[in-house]
This record gives structure tokens, sequence and C-alpha cells, in this order.
């Protein structure tokens, strides 16, 4: 049986060296510790650890026209998919944003025990970092995984990127239906959806999609809105509007 990074090598070509698998094993051991005292994730075994935060993490890279020079990480969690991404672009200027305290302790006490460079760890909402000088439009890449439904992290992502950046959004396997319903506000803040990837890679359990938004234009200064606003009362597609029959022509090549 093939471990998780000759299937990272197999289906997503990259080649990890051995000191990407050191600070991969590191991640690993640490969230394992850090897990019995504090509930950073519900995965608790290494092998879950390997499939679906390591490899799932990596799944990104499928994502990129070009390895980005800087990347922001929406409610990374424990660092996912941020670190792995880091780990493999070690020059990458990275910044994980991570609203809860614990979360966020978590992944500076791993920039420090494997001594990244050019990581900043945020634990603020994403509308309050978007809405910060340094961080608006400052990305070549924004990203998140299930945080919350795509009509709720559009707007979160896409204030962050600079035009001709790319939003990545991680989803399960509802991420077609919920790109459906994020179209007007992805529009309204400056954005395309380009591209839908299914994710199922043998010996690799569970599926997922990808979903690639390219940054066309400047979003404009009401975006993203006040904090809690994008959960609460989401900007959806409707039934009627042009986007919904775009997406699913899209989806249907």
């Amino acid at each position: 049986m093939k471990n998780w990074f000759e299937l990272a090598e197999e289906h997503l070509g990259i080649t990890l060296s051995e000191l990407q698998r050191f600070q991969f094993q590191v991640l690993q051991d640490e969230l394992l510790e850090w897990n019995e005292k504090i509930n950073l994730t519900a995965i608790r075994d290494a092998e879950g650890i390997q499939e679906r935060h390591f490899f799932d993490s990596l799944t990104c890279f499928m994502g990129f026209d070009e390895w980005p020079e800087s990347l922001i990480d929406v409610g990374s969690g424990a660092g996912f998919p941020g670190f792995p991404i880091k780990f493999v672009i070690p020059e990458m200027r990275l910044t994980l944003v991570e609203s809860v305290e614990k979360k966020a302790n978590f992944c500076r006490h791993i920039v420090e025990k494997l001594g990244l460079t050019d990581v900043t760890v945020l634990s603020k909402r994403a509308e309050e970092v978007a809405r910060m000088p340094a961080h608006h439009e400052a990305y070549d890449i924004a990203i998140a995984r299930a945080v919350a439904p795509a009509p709720t992290l559009a707007e979160y992502l896409l204030p962050l990127v600079k035009v001709g950046g790319r939003c990545l959004m991680q989803k399960g396997t509802r991420g077609p239906l919920e790109i459906l319903e994020a179209g007007k506000i992805i529009d309204l803040c400056g954005g395309e959806i380009t591209e839908l990837l299914r994710l199922n890679f043998d010996g690799i359990e569970g599926e997922g999609n990808l979903i690639i938004i390219e940054k066309l234009r400047h979003t404009p200064k009401e975006f993203p809105r006040a904090v809690g606003t994008p959960a609460k009362k989401p900007i959806l597609t409707s039934d009627d509007e042009k986007y919904r029959e775009v997406f699913k022509n899209l989806f249907d090549e």
C-alpha cells in the first residue's frame, strides 16, 4: 500500500524532499499531541491527518496557473491548507486567518517550532482582514476549505486578491450547487468562475471539488460587508439571473 506522499507524487506531481517530509511529520506529531488537550480538529488519527489534511491540502496545486508568491488562507483552523502549501513553496509569503484563538496559537507554535519565515497568523475575522490596507487586494491566491457556503466565502476571499489573482475553494460534493448560488456575489466582487475540478483519487478515501475563481476587476469598497453580514445575509443568485445558466454550461462541459 502506497503512503500519502507517494500518492501525492503520483496524482499531483509533487515530490517531497526529506526536509519537507520532516516538516509534515512534525506537524502531524504536534497536531496529535495538541488534540489530546485542545479540540483543534475532528480528525485524530495519523492516517486521517495524512489523507484529509496533508494530501487534501496539496490538491490546491491543481488550481495554480503558476506557483504563487503570496497566499492567504482564510479559516485555516490548524493551518490547512496553508502549512502544506508553504512546506512545498518555502519562499512564498503566507498569511493564516483563524478567528479562534486556540487554533491560531497552534499555528503560531508550528511557525516557531519549524522556524518558518514569511508567515503571519491573524486571529481576526476575514471581513476585518480584508479591510486592512496591508491585506486588501494584496495576494496572488486566497484560499479556504469548507469554512462557509460558497456565497459567503466569495465575499471573504475576493477582496483579498489582486486583480489577476485567484480564489480557490475546497468543497465537498455539494460544491457545484454552492457555486451556482454564489454567481451574483462573485460577479459583484470582481470575479469570474473559471473551473470546477472534481477531486477523486485512487488510494484516497472520499471525494470533493476545487472551485477556481479568477479576479478580473477591483472589488468595490462596500465589500466585504460588516463582520457577520456575509454569513447571516449572503447575496445569492436568483433562479432567473444570468449566472446560473452560464455556470450550468461550464459544469456540463
